[in-house]
């Protein structure tokens, strides 16, 4: 895997996060643009919907297609294109990340994002908001949640647990709520993932080492495709959900946000994978 070279969909873009397949094509944030962009398998691409103009926001799908954002709260996009609240989520962050929709409609969201360690329990958590409109907190103390996907069978979920590098899984109980907490693989980069049908994560993150990992239960690394500039997320997709996708920025650290944005390095990459798309999103 690691000898193939990735083709360049789309770029000129300045932070792109949140890669999903949806409806034939990669749906994806285009972060302080505040637009999400969809782009097809020959690098045709259109804005096809608003976010919020600034960071930390990604996109998700109800059961019944309709579009969910994240940023200061949770909205919905109503078949007229306005945005409305889908669930208030106030009492337990005042700011929201990634977001996953499971096969049962179940929406898990985390928040409380923080770029460093202090001292004490970290402010991450995950929220669930069940298809009834239920809100509550499933799980606390996590330092910087970031990318999370469910199994086929929604029995597990697998989050990104950014500031320590390292991948955590939660068994999914019959309501929703999440137990076990334990490390799944460590050591790695981690921001966006996808899930293949092998049962391994697709990583990476922004830092040293710019590559997109293969990482199965445990740590041990599969494949990897070397880049030449950092992943912040990757989605399987494709008509045989056998294309890897890898949205990728020139990274020079949050002290230089400014220039990043300014070079505009960011890039939408596609590549084929061994194996294909599982589980949610």
């Amino acid at each position: 895997m690691a000898s193939k070279e990735p083709r360049v969909l789309a770029g000129g873009f300045a932070l792109v996060e949140s890669p999903r397949w949806h409806d034939g094509r990669l749906w994806f944030a285009h972060w302080v643009a505040g637009e999400i962009v969809a782009v097809d398998l020959d690098g045709t691409s259109e804005v096809v919907g608003t976010g919020p103009a600034g960071f930390g926001w990604s996109i998700a799908w109800l059961p019944d297609g309709r579009l969910l954002v994240t940023g200061e709260g949770l909205m919905r996009q109503e078949p007229d294109g306005t945005l409305v609240q889908h669930a208030d989520l106030s009492a337990l962050a005042g700011d929201w990340n990634e977001i996953v929709v499971d096969g049962r409609g179940n929406i898990y969201v985390n928040g409380g994002c923080d770029f460093e360690m202090g001292e004490g329990d970290p402010p991450g958590v995950i929220a669930l908001v069940t298809p009834d409109g239920e809100v509550r907190q499933v799980a606390d103390a996590i330092a910087f949640p970031n990318g999370m996907v469910v199994t086929p069978d929604n029995s597990t979920l697998i989050l990104a647990e950014s500031l320590l590098g390292r991948l955590l899984a939660f068994d999914i109980a019959a309501d929703g709520s999440l137990s076990n907490r334990r490390v799944w693989a460590e050591g790695i980069g981690v921001d966006g993932i996808c899930l293949d049908a092998d049962g391994a994560v697709w990583a990476g993150g922004p830092g040293a080492d710019p590559a997109c990992v293969r990482v199965g239960e445990g740590g041990e690394i599969l494949d990897r495709v070397e880049l030449d500039r950092s992943p912040f997320a990757s989605m399987l997709g494709g008509p045989d959900g056998r294309t890897l996708f890898i949205v990728a920025t020139e990274w020079r650290g949050l002290d230089k946000m400014d220039e990043v944005l300014a070079a505009r390095t960011g890039q939408v990459l596609a590549v084929e994978a061994p194996a294909p798309r599982a589980g949610w999103p």
